[in-house]
């Protein structure tokens, strides 16, 4: 039985080519070319990972069972406390929340949370065909900047990645869009959390704003998410303080712009209350209309979100009549370092939630039960989104870490690049680099993972920062199957996460931003530059997002940018 339903699985997985990262391509993967390996990273593969025949059903090992690192976690359900949490169910509460492959989450054109989906593995929706490789402006517009005490806000930050949707003619009509927006068939409004504390509307061509701006007054440092099923609602978490008091996370209409709910300031609940800061990107349980959201705080949210919406009326409401919350308390976090909180976006698959967090712990928890099922040691602050990745019928996660500075050391540390078995948190290889850190600017992986699709199935694509002692780091293409290198490529730092384009052949390209302010694209096979693109006298920390052949990206600089894959 389990040999016919993964072959089932298998089959289905190749068949979803159609608009997967936008295009139809070919299956075949041509080899892979390699580039002379003379730095001196170590590759270390300590397990082969399990048969594809293996039906996907997570759980511990000796070396990751969860009391190795945790020493306690805890449950509250719409403000009481479970205090028996084994007689915990989800399915109490919200039914039974399950998450299909990356490609099924959502049906709707557009780019709807971190990373696109509840795999976090592509920022990429449309057909890119990728031709003259090369990168030209379109437009930009300015943002500005955000006071609070001593710190000082400006642009888009980490992660900031845009979202973009596509909106029925009939949705928009209830919108509180400008006239000339909802007659325009072809729209595709790109939604912008920044950190000058506003939420920027734009048409995804021109840059012309869709709508007025937002202002909701808090530092906007993560992205967001937009609600899958296509229902006009933005999720939304502040990444710090302000004039309005302690940051929150927001459920804001986007029929008028109004906020619907707010939750997650100084939470009595939290172990770290008052850091209530929310730069995760939040998924939603179609099939349960279940609201899942990391924080900072150290809480993982769960509101069961009671949607009503009638695209025809123009009307929606939202009940949130039921609120779980989750904590755990690690055995190594002190006041001065490993903190509980998570920063990274959670990838889900099934009912199961990976992530990592400020405790230098990568987590499997069941969202059946609350409970963690594996926990696996990552060294350090993690500011790396997993990824998952299911390859020949077995799930894995790609996933790294960054150098928190002083924790480990005042000079360098090592930061890995992990391959880990979704199923056991089991290390099936590493290959690690050798990073410094600054006080404030940390180094390491401060981006996400980028697998490759297509022509680029071999590899995953890696922006490492502070490798060679000073504001320098690598672009790197690891093999999928041993980690090994295949190419490498010195650049001026970043913490933006690159994005894998295809042309109509098939052929891939990466592209990133830089500390230089400069865009580049490279080609993913073998490491050669094709393009660059000066957008910015300042830092680009954002990442992007592609909608066919158009590139969104702001820059801490104060300027949100519009650029044409050519």
């Amino acid at each position: 039985m389990c040999l016919l339903v993964l072959a089932f699985i298998i089959y289905t997985v190749k068949i979803r080519k159609t608009l997967y990262e936008g295009i139809l391509l070919s299956e075949n993967v041509d080899e892979m070319i390699r580039q002379d390996d003379s730095t001196s990273e170590e590759v270390v593969i300590q397990a082969s990972g399990v048969s594809s025949t293996d039906a996907f059903s997570p759980h511990s090992t000796k070396e990751t069972d969860p009391n190795n690192y945790l020493e306690s976690w805890s449950i509250e359900a719409n403000s009481e406390t479970i205090y028996d949490i084994s007689k915990y169910k989800s399915s109490d509460y919200f039914g039974d929340i399950s998450f299909d492959v990356g490609t099924k989450y959502t049906d709707c054109d557009g780019i709807f949370t971190f990373r696109g989906n509840n795999f976090r593995d592509s920022a990429v929706y449309g057909s890119s065909e990728i031709k003259d490789k090369t990168m030209s402006s379109m437009w930009n517009v300015s943002t500005g900047s955000l006071t609070y005490e001593d710190a000082v806000w400006t642009g888009s930050g980490w992660t900031g990645q845009p979202l973009m949707r596509k909106w029925s003619r009939q949705a928009k009509l209830h919108m509180n869009m400008y006239d000339w927006a909802k007659e325009k068939d072809e729209l595709v409004e790109v939604v912008y959390a920044c950190m000058d504390g506003y939420v920027y509307f734009l048409d995804l061509d021109t840059g012309e704003p869709t709508r007025d701006k937002l202002w909701l007054g808090f530092t906007f440092k993560g992205a967001g998410a937009l609600d899958p099923r296509g229902y006009p609602v933005l999720y939304l978490g502040a990444g710090y303080d302000s004039e309005k008091g302690y940051a929150r996370a927001f459920v804001i209409s986007l029929l008028d712009c109004s906020v619907l709910k707010e939750f997650g300031s100084v939470d009595p609940f939290a172990v770290r209350s008052t850091l209530s800061y929310f730069d995760s990107s939040a998924l939603v349980d179609a099939n349960t209309d279940t609201l899942i959201y990391p924080g900072e705080n150290g809480v993982l949210y769960l509101i069961h979100l009671g949607t009503h919406y009638d695209e025809d009326a123009g009307t929606l409401t939202m009940d949130f009549d039921q609120t779980v919350k989750w904590k755990y308390k690690s055995k190594r976090t002190t006041v001065e370092k490993y903190w509980p909180g998570m920063e990274t976006s959670a990838a889900i698959y099934e009912h199961y939630l990976y992530i990592t967090d400020n405790g230098a712990n990568l987590l499997c928890i069941d969202l059946d039960t609350l409970t963690p099922v594996w926990v696996q040691d990552i060294l350090d602050d993690s500011n790396s989104t997993p990824v998952l990745s299911i390859e020949e019928g077995h799930v894995y996660l790609y996933v790294s870490t960054s150098f928190h500075y002083g924790w480990r050391s005042m000079t360098t540390a090592t930061i890995p690049i992990w391959k880990i078995d979704a199923q056991t948190g089991e290390i099936v290889w590493k290959n690690e680099y050798e990073c410094s850190s600054r006080e404030g600017v940390s180094g390491g992986v401060q981006s996400t993972i980028a697998p490759g699709k297509w022509g680029l199935d071999n590899y995953i694509f890696v922006t490492v920062s502070m490798t060679h002692g000073g504001w320098e780091g690598d672009i790197v293409a690891l093999n999928k199957n041993d980690g090994s290198k295949a190419w490498e490529n010195r650049m001026p730092y970043t913490w933006s996460s690159p994005v894998c384009v295809y042309g109509e052949n098939g052929d891939g390209y990466v592209i990133y931003g830089a500390s230089d302010g400069c865009m580049y694209e490279l080609d993913g096979k073998d490491g050669s530059l094709k393009s660059t693109l000066d957008i910015s006298d300042g830092n680009i920390e954002a990442s992007p997002a592609v909608y066919n052949n158009e590139l969104v990206i702001g820059t801490r600089a104060g300027r949100i940018c519009g650029i044409k894959l050519n």
